[in-house]
């Protein structure tokens, strides 16, 4: 999913202009006729996502002014981008003064606008991965942190943020890399005791036998080494909450005590004498089944149950790649920032490609993929080649059965900082009907042939790709995987073509 550029203009002319300007930038677009739809449209209960806002100063009603003012009050940190045709210096200094991050002015050429738009992008990306490690390091972190656009996380963020209002206890599943630790700091960071520690432990980097006294602590002299006292996490995290990341390592003996601490609301520190009360919201997160675990044996039923009161699953990249787009504009701020390099955004190939990949470690893992390209990049764009990993998908003879997506064989142009290529494509195409043989071709490979072409003439752009078929991101995503999955190891066609 490209970014969302909203555009508030009362002038229709003026509107389709800078419409058709930022649709052949590659972004999506969403037009209002003037300040109170804008300002209605970004404080409605579930707003629609908008990246970027462009908008016209002299509108009838609420003005650009009053628009920025209300966008100020209301805390939002959108970009926004100030268009007129009066361009002296006072309204340049209202606008800026008034939280505008840019001011064009008409008729702003494509160049110009691509470019403030690029930079309000990246600048946004930044701010956003900057007060997300912020908040983390602060324990502040809030839903509003994490990044996604995906229809399959909405329900799962529903969930968490009812979670959040109460104690209860909560059970993140997912695979290792989609950020279940996030989500725990989320879930923290929005409840009562936000002002309150969050203490993670992993229970899969404890050698057994410190788990206990790592957990519940230890009297001084309680064991060998045991040169001083140590309080323990529960007792470091009462009053907040005790983060238990892969809980399903722990080792039967210590599960026996973490159960007694659960129903008890008390821990005794190996080597004391009485039981310290405590006060510790449990959130516990595993990358394996649990419920397998207990089957086998290698997890108490009973402990299990004091876990799973409210289980929430984390879905894998893979199954919502529409949040790829977000994530990498956000990562390249950041490590772009980090490294001080001056890489303007990822071509529209690459992008493309990335989106299609399976990720099987997940966020982490498409976060150092773009770590080590910003590092080795010798260009201010990273293309297909700084992702050794895409360009082996693209590449017929690295893996023969992966389908190559975008387009043909020649890679379109791109323009500087865009996502998606705009190089003009062949806007009719022809579907061979009848196989080598003269039999009719099977319906799923015309299908898919389609699927292709439209991919191609929509420069990769998914969301206007599903559109024009009538058909939902989350389908055009599973016929791309099946027809994948169904290919011939020589990625040919029957001699169709």
């Amino acid at each position: 999913m490209v970014a969302t550029i909203l555009i508030a203009d009362d002038d229709p002319v003026q509107r389709r202009l800078v419409e058709n300007m930022v649709q052949k930038c590659g972004y999506e677009s969403v037009v209002v006729d003037g300040g109170d739809a804008a300002i209605a449209m970004l404080t409605a209960p579930e707003p629609q996502p908008v990246d970027a806002l462009v908008l016209d100063l002299v509108m009838p009603g609420l003005d650009g002014l009053g628009v920025l003012a209300k966008i100020r009050e209301a805390g939002l940190s959108i970009p926004v981008i100030v268009q007129t045709a009066h361009g002296g210096i006072d309204n340049v200094v209202s606008a800026m003064r008034a939280g505008a991050q840019d001011f064009v002015v008409k008729p702003v050429g494509f160049e110009r606008l691509q470019v403030s738009l690029r930079n309000a992008l990246n600048t946004s990306a930044l701010k956003g991965e900057l007060q997300r490690i912020r908040h983390s390091r602060e324990g502040r972190l809030t839903f509003a942190d994490i990044i996604t656009r995906s229809e399959t996380m909405a329900g799962v963020l529903r969930t968490a943020q009812k979670a959040a209002a109460s104690t209860i206890p909560v059970l993140i599943e997912g695979e290792s890399g989609v950020g279940k630790e996030l989500f725990a700091r989320a879930i923290h960071g929005s409840g009562e005791r936000k002002s309150k520690p969050f203490v993670a432990v992993n229970c899969g980097a404890i050698p057994d036998n410190l788990v206990e006294s790592i957990l519940f602590g230890h009297e001084k002299g309680a064991f060998t080494g045991a040169t001083e006292r140590h309080t323990g996490k529960f007792v470091e995290a009462s009053g907040g909450t005790l983060f238990l990341d892969e809980v399903g390592e722990l080792p039967l003996a210590a599960q026996v005590k973490l159960l007694r601490a659960l129903q008890e609301a008390t821990v005794e520190a190996v080597g004391g004498r009485k039981p310290v009360k405590v006060d510790v919201r449990i959130i516990s997160a595993t990358n394996r089944k649990l419920l397998d675990l207990v089957k086998n044996g290698k997890f108490r039923e009973d402990l299990f149950y004091r876990l799973h009161v409210l289980p929430l699953t984390i879905p894998p990249l893979r199954t919502r790649r529409e949040d790829i787009p977000h994530l990498l504009r956000h990562f390249l701020a950041r490590f772009c920032a980090e490294e001080n390099r001056a890489i303007t955004g990822i071509s529209g190939e690459a992008m493309a490609h990335l989106a299609q990949l399976d990720w099987p470690g997940n966020i982490r893992q498409l976060e150092n993929t773009v770590y080590r390209a910003v590092v080795m990049s010798e260009s201010d764009l990273l293309g297909l080649a700084d992702f050794p990993q895409a360009a082996a998908v693209a590449d017929p003879e690295a893996q023969p059965t992966a389908p190559l997506i975008v387009g043909p064989s020649t890679a379109p142009a791109m323009v500087s900082g865009n996502e998606i290529p705009i190089a003009p494509l062949a806007s009719v195409g022809s579907l061979a009907m009848l196989t080598g043989t003269g039999e009719v071709r099977p319906l799923d490979e015309m299908e898919y042939e389609i699927i292709r072409f439209a991919i191609s003439h929509y420069r990769g752009q998914m969301s206007e790709v599903a559109r024009r078929l009538k058909i939902g991101r989350s389908t055009l995503y599973r016929k791309l995987d099946e027809a994948a999955d169904d290919e011939p190891a020589d990625g040919g066609t029957d001699g169709t073509n």
